[in-house]
């Protein structure tokens, strides 16, 4: 089967949303920034393993104290040899030596580097060299996969770009400054929040400084497919779209591929070197879900370049109070992550294998089919993990809590993320759920600021639901509590997210809790995408039912989901938090020390009694 279309025919702003800095909110219809899909896959070197760094508390290596540029003597970046040129200019002040620094293995949070880095927050200068064959023709990109906060890339002394955010890639073009044979890459990686990041000052998990997913040299053709996306659109077409990027990317002809349906999608892109194209399913397509986890082979090929990808198809959409995969009816049985890999000291190192580890266990021993990666993008390893294992996706971006809502420098660098997490991710059929914010008070210039993310969001992908983790109002009639949603968010989004702890931040007896009534006048589908109690593994209390026992906890949930069996317009749970997980501000000397304890096991993977009352009742959802 061989169609073209024209891209104008069918989404024609796919590839359309701004390049967003963190310093400008520009208008939509501006290029779209350098994606490189399939980075990990391209030729070039992975520059993971051994890297030279330097703190740098008071940024010395960019700014002088007088507020000029970092001088000679402090500039990090700069490329020349401290031993060497000291012994040849001994009365020279240099006051650093990257040559010499000390040695870390990268990726991984810098609190890994030295127990002296545990709580550290601030710059930090990484360095190491690589070779380069002749590049040619060809174009060269430094790739980050994430560099937690704020990333200052240099090449051979030369500054390449600046990211703001910490969990989403970026590409800097290097071809201009590579040189055959040896080349030195420099990151300075600032992890220090204020009260305009995205997120804030305040969290309620660990910082995670450093850079903590992969960086790749990625080398491209002159003209290169920058964007590939394809998809199984709500009326049952299988749609594609490609960007290229280069001087020769207008008019030229382009290819997609997916030999398992026989089918194949073809056309030219337009002057700004997109295009889109459709074709009805095959009658045989197997249609990807939790329950078969079916994926194909798919080729993406133009201008001579090729890009591979396994890549599922699948519908999610809703009807009245209703979820559907695939046009049924589906309850979403679920539970919250965060980026932390199980053991006793965690750094953020999320390897396929760590992906695997965390996701098998909500699969296969929780029975779940569904996901919060909380609060912010996960690593690629996670969602591509999601896709093999079966497992529904709610992807967010950390707006969260206390958002600086009237400052357009945030709300770009909130575009920004969101653009770049949903760029990495349209291909995996496990993402069912973009997010917006989580736990943000309702108000005039809030409202503004997430409706702005809600039509970004739909711009760049028409295919998912838009939900947000949504705060509620409490009233009492007649004696009983009656939990209203009352957020003017709620009218623009798909799917409503609650986050609920009567009887753990209240004084709601746990035998109470099934008694407490839901109200929402949105017609729309809710889930629980929050609810929880602390517990240290072991401590048990019975008799008193303690706060911080295992069985407290366990009382806990056994109530809570009794509550949620009786609210009609509930479609999905996801519990609070499948692992304890570090958070500096949770800091009680017994039962904290430094981890939130709602994980229903413990950071080292050790099963607390609520683990198996939450098995159990997913067990029993399945089987209805």
């Amino acid at each position: 089967m061989k169609i073209s279309v024209s891209r104008r025919a069918l989404l024609a702003s796919s590839f359309g949303l701004p390049v967003l800095s963190a310093s400008a909110v520009e208008p939509l219809g501006a290029p779209a920034p350098i994606t490189l899909v399939a980075a990990a896959d391209r030729d070039g070197a992975d520059l993971s393993g051994a890297w030279r760094y330097s703190i740098d508390p008071y940024r010395d290596g960019l700014v002088g104290f007088h507020g000029a540029a970092a001088g000679f003597g402090h500039r990090r970046f700069d490329e020349f040899d401290v031993e060497s040129y000291s012994r040849a200019h001994p009365k020279a002040l240099i006051e650093y030596d990257m040559a010499r620094a000390e040695t870390c293995t990268l990726p991984r949070a810098w609190l890994a580097h030295t127990q002296s880095m545990r709580h550290y927050v601030g710059l930090v200068w990484y360095q190491r060299r690589f070779r380069l064959d002749a590049l040619g023709a060809r174009r060269a990109f430094i790739y980050v996969e994430a560099a937690n906060y704020r990333a200052n890339v240099y090449v051979n002394g030369n500054h390449v770009g600046v990211h703001e955010g910490g969990f989403t890639p970026f590409a800097c073009e290097v071809t201009h400054v590579l040189r055959d044979g040896d080349n030195q890459i420099t990151l300075g990686v600032d992890s220090e929040p204020s009260a305009d990041t995205v997120p804030p000052l305040v969290t309620d998990w660990e910082n995670y400084g450093g850079v903590t997913r992969p960086v790749r040299l990625v080398i491209t053709p002159s003209t290169f497919i920058d964007d590939a996306w394809i998809r199984l659109t709500r009326d049952g077409a299988i749609a594609a779209s490609i960007r290229l990027s280069g001087a020769r990317a207008a008019n030229r002809r382009v290819r997609v591929r997916v030999p398992a349906l026989a089918l194949t999608l073809e056309g030219r892109t337009g002057a700004d070197g997109c295009w889109t194209g459709a074709a009805p399913a095959p009658a045989e397509l197997a249609r990807w879900s939790p329950d078969s986890p079916t994926l194909c082979d798919v080729s993406f090929e133009g201008a001579g370049d090729a890009l591979r990808d396994r890549v599922g198809f699948r519908t999610i959409e809703t009807r009245g109070e209703d979820i559907l995969l695939n046009g049924e009816p589906i309850f979403l049985r679920g539970i919250c992550l965060h980026e932390e890999e199980i053991g006793a000291e965690p750094a953020r190192r999320m390897t396929a294998a760590a992906a695997e580890q965390l996701l098998r266990t909500a699969k296969d021993e929780l029975h779940c089919n569904f996901v919060r990666l909380a609060h912010y993008p996960h690593a690629a390893e996670v969602t591509r993990a999601a896709d093999a294992l079966g497992l529904l996706v709610w992807s967010e971006i950390p707006v969260y809590w206390r958002i600086n809502w009237d400052n357009n420098q945030t709300l770009a660098a909130a575009r920004n993320m969101l653009a770049e997490n949903i760029r990495r991710d349209r291909n995996r059929a496990s993402i069912a759920f973009w997010s917006v914010a989580n736990e943000t008070p309702p108000g005039a210039s809030r409202d503004a600021f997430l409706r702005t993310l809600i039509a970004d969001v739909r711009a760049l992908d028409d295919t998912r639901l838009v939900t947000a983790a949504l705060l509620t109002d409490r009233v009492e009639e007649g004696g009983r509590p009656i939990m209203t949603l009352n957020d003017p968010l709620a009218e623009h989004l798909d799917v409503l997210g609650v986050n609920t702890y009567n009887g753990w931040y209240s004084d709601d007896a746990l035998a109470d809790l099934p008694r407490i009534s839901w109200r929402s006048p949105y017609g729309k589908p809710m889930i629980f995408s929050e609810f929880g109690a602390d517990a240290l593994a072991g401590f048990s209390d019975p008799e008193l039912l303690q706060k911080f026992s295992e069985d407290f906890q366990s009382e806990y949930y056994r109530q809570t989901l009794a509550m949620s069996t009786n609210i009609s317009f509930l479609r999905g749970l996801a519990p609070w938090i499948l692992k304890d997980f570090r958070s500096p501000r949770r800091q009680h000397p017994v039962f904290q020390r430094g981890w939130n304890r709602k994980g229903v096991m413990s950071e080292t993977g050790v099963r607390k009694q609520a683990f198996a009352v939450l098995a159990a009742h997913y067990d029993a959802l399945r089987r209805r």
